[in-house]
Formats: C-alpha cells, structure tokens, sequence
C-alpha cells in the first residue's frame, strides 16, 4: 500500500496536517482512502444560530465532495507514481492540496462547534487558561472578538479565519490569521478554533449577512475543544482529528 503520509511528505511536504490523518485511513485497491467523520451532535443542534439544513448540506454534501475528490485524485496520483509520469503527478497537486485542506478543515471545525448554551460554549469555565491569554494578547475578550470578527469579514472570496497558536512560543503566543480557498494552517501553528466563511457556510440562513453569521458563530464556538487544542501541541490537535476519520 502506497503511504499517503510519505507520498504527502515528499511531494507537499507544506501540508503537513494530511500526514497525521493516515492512521484511521481505510483501503481501496491498495490506495489510502479517507471517509467522512460522524458529525458529534444531531444536524439540528445548533439552531437557531445554524440550520439543520446547513449543517446537513454542508456536512453530508460539501465535505463528503471533498473527501470523494480527495480520494480520486490521490487513486490518479498513486498511478502516476507507478508509472513514473512526473507531469501527471504533478498535475495532481492542485487537487489533493484542495480537497485534503477542505477534508482537515471541516474535520477540525465540526469539532469547533456545540450546542448554544451548552457548558461547552461558556468561554469562561471551559477555556480559563485560553480566555487568559487572549485577554493578555488583546486586553479583553470583547477586543479578541471584535479583531477576530474583522478578519473574518475581511476575507476576500472564500476562505476561513483561524485563532492559532505558535508551538514555538514559550507559552504558546496567540494570533489571528486567515486561509483562502481550504489552504489549512501549516508550519507549526496549533490551529485552537476556526471559522468557515465559504458561502456554503451560511448563505441559505443568512443570504448576503455575513455579518450576522459572524455574529452568531460565536454563540456556538465549543470552548471546551478549543481549550484542549491551546494545552495541547500540535500533534495533539491533529491526533484528535484523526481519532475522528
């Protein structure tokens, strides 16, 4: 069987999140093959704030397309491989990289998400220690909401807004960044929670409303995962998205 995580490591050696998703992998003709987590709670849980409707499309639709394109374009490049066409392998990059970033994207953001007025959305009993530093960083967590808010409007096009944290830091330094298209966050960034503000995200609830989107996320954000991922490392954060695959 070919391994993905040498075949991703030697040829996309920047997306380093899709190496750590090859352990729960299934098998298809020899060829890794990834399938669609279970979503942690019913596609009606986060209404009024995200509609069953959206969650259902948006899991059972968008994210299953990624994962089904993944898995063809890495079934072509596996051939390429065999036969040594380097441009056919080659020609295949653009593709793995975009399906393999929405697959870890969206496997990371349903994890993101819980219940409005569950303990988990409670920022300040589930997430002590990362409130604390966010409000180290910007001075309180109304600041945070307010700069990580303006990101996310600010993305051009599609793409996702991510609160990360640098595993290089001696604490752990907090940023905001942004992602285009389902480029995932790379280097060694801890990825603690992320927003998706492609349009399938919101659109058939809030048409042009992005800002009420924006506004609304953050009464579903789970607190609880996104403390998780702040104590923990980055092969930390990933391990819990491949527990999930």
């Amino acid at each position: 069987m070919v391994n993905l995580g040498n075949l991703w490591q030697n040829l996309l050696a920047s997306q380093a999140p899709l190496q750590s998703m090859t352990g729960n992998a299934t098998t298809m003709a020899g060829i890794a093959t990834y399938t669609l987590p279970q979503l942690p709670y019913a596609y009606n849980a986060l209404e009024p704030y995200i509609s069953a409707q959206i969650m259902e499309l948006h899991h059972s639709k968008h994210h299953q397309t990624y994962v089904t394109n993944l898995n063809n374009a890495l079934k072509v490049h596996v051939a390429a491989i065999t036969s040594n066409d380097i441009p056919a392998q080659i020609a295949q990059q653009p593709a793995i990289k975009f399906n393999g970033g929405g697959h870890i994207n969206h496997s990371l953001f349903w994890k993101n998400l819980a219940p409005a007025e569950s303990p988990e959305t409670n920022y300040s009993k589930a997430a002590s220690s990362l409130v604390a530093e966010i409000e180290k960083t910007w001075g309180s967590f109304d600041e945070f909401k307010k700069a990580f808010s303006a990101a996310l409007l600010g993305i051009q096009g599609s793409g996702w807004g991510w609160l990360v944290k640098e595993s290089t830091a001696e604490k752990g330094r907090l940023r905001i960044i942004t992602t285009k298209d389902q480029d995932p966050v790379v280097g060694g960034e801890v990825p603690v929670f992320g927003v998706d503000m492609w349009e399938h995200a919101y659109y058939l609830q809030y048409l042009n409303g992005k800002a009420a989107y924006v506004e609304n996320i953050w009464k579903v954000i789970n607190w609880k995962t996104a403390e998780e991922r702040f104590q923990g490392s980055r092969e930390d954060a990933f391990a819990d998205l491949k527990a999930l695959l």
